[in-house]
């Protein structure tokens, strides 16, 4: 049956989340005319959850996660909707207010730590200047605290490893230092944007294990963004499908994974190399490119490079379904009158 977005969004709120964005819209300006990254966008991350944003490039998925942070570029717009953190209204924040949430209480660790990490001051400074905050803290209590959780990420010898700069260490190693600077304060919320993209099998690996380890043992929740299908399967518990910055799919992980109903999602799946059965030299993708988002299509935003299309899904922008309880799906082949 259809569910009115009024009815998920109450769901969602009465549910505890950390994290809750509803309907939101985020336009670009360019010289071209505005680019609609974002519409009518609504994800939830329930308190002690991790929760997977999934999609190809230029789907919407940084986006979303700059908005979370306050970090939009100088050209962006939010058009409409709304962003709140544990019950703060993060559109209405001023500059200083949003200095005093970010890395402390909500955190994000970025695709590549050589453009987050200062190559000029080493590890220990850095470390020592994210708490900044905690005035009553001296200078050899904050190094202890660095030092603890280096080696709660696994990075050897942290005692030592203080007085080095970025470049010094490996990208693994690199990367197990941004998050360790992502967790020091303890934060509510870890946006973990792509963390293993550059990562090889493991290291990706070792760095899943330690980011649910890590989820446990602080009780915080991470909002994880990827497009690898295969990460999104083993560390999430709920996943949020983006497509041409709509969410067209989200459920638990084992329905979106087990029985997918937007063919988008369909799509993804076959394209994982994990579930290709036959030897092929060529891996499999889908047709046709994500949309021009400056002149968004009429009907769904799929159906020009949907296998599964028919005339009402090119004229009329399909409705949220319920596909099993959490798992909401926006198709028109859900709708059982929907080829009448």
């Amino acid at each position: 049956m259809a569910v009115a977005r009024s009815q998920v969004r109450t769901a969602a709120a009465e549910a505890g989340n950390v994290l809750d964005i509803r309907d939101l819209s985020i336009d670009f300006r360019t010289p071209r005319g505005s680019v609609h990254a974002l519409r009518h966008v609504s994800v939830a991350v329930p308190r002690g959850s991790i929760v997977g944003l999934v999609g190809e490039s230029g789907s919407g998925k940084s986006t979303l996660a700059l908005a979370a942070m306050g970090l939009m570029q100088g050209n962006a717009d939010i058009v409409s909707g709304n962003l709140r953190f544990s019950g703060i209204d993060l559109r209405g924040l001023s500059a200083e207010e949003w200095r005093a949430l970010r890395g402390k209480r909500i955190s994000m660790v970025f695709q590549d730590p050589m453009t987050s990490l200062n190559p000029v001051r080493s590890v220990g400074q850095q470390m020592a200047d994210i708490q900044y905050r905690e005035r009553s803290i001296w200078p050899a209590q904050r190094r202890r605290r660095a030092v603890e959780m280096l080696k709660r990420v696994g990075i050897p010898d942290p005692e030592r490893q203080l007085n080095r700069h970025p470049h010094e260490f490996s990208g693994g190693m690199r990367q197990r230092i941004a998050i360790a600077m992502g967790l020091l304060e303890k934060p509510e919320l870890l946006i973990a944007d792509e963390p293993t993209t550059a990562l090889d099998v493991t290291l990706e690996a070792q760095i899943i294990h330690l980011l649910r380890e890590l989820r446990q043992e602080f009780g915080g929740s991470i909002l994880f963004i990827s497009h690898n299908l295969g990460v999104i399967a083993e560390l999430c518990d709920i996943v949020v499908v983006l497509y041409a910055g709509e969410v067209v799919e989200q459920g638990p992980v084992g329905e979106i994974f087990h029985r997918p109903q937007h063919p988008y999602t369909q799509a993804l799946l076959e394209c994982d190399p994990a579930r290709i059965d036959l030897i092929s030299r060529e891996l499999p993708t889908i047709p046709g490119d994500v949309p021009n988002l400056l002149q968004v299509p009429p009907g769904c935003v799929f159906a020009p490079r949907c296998p599964k299309v028919f005339d009402r899904c090119r004229v009329e922008a399909p409705a949220d379904w319920t596909a099993a309880p959490g798992h909401i799906a926006r198709c028109h082949l859900l709708d059982g009158a929907a080829r009448g």
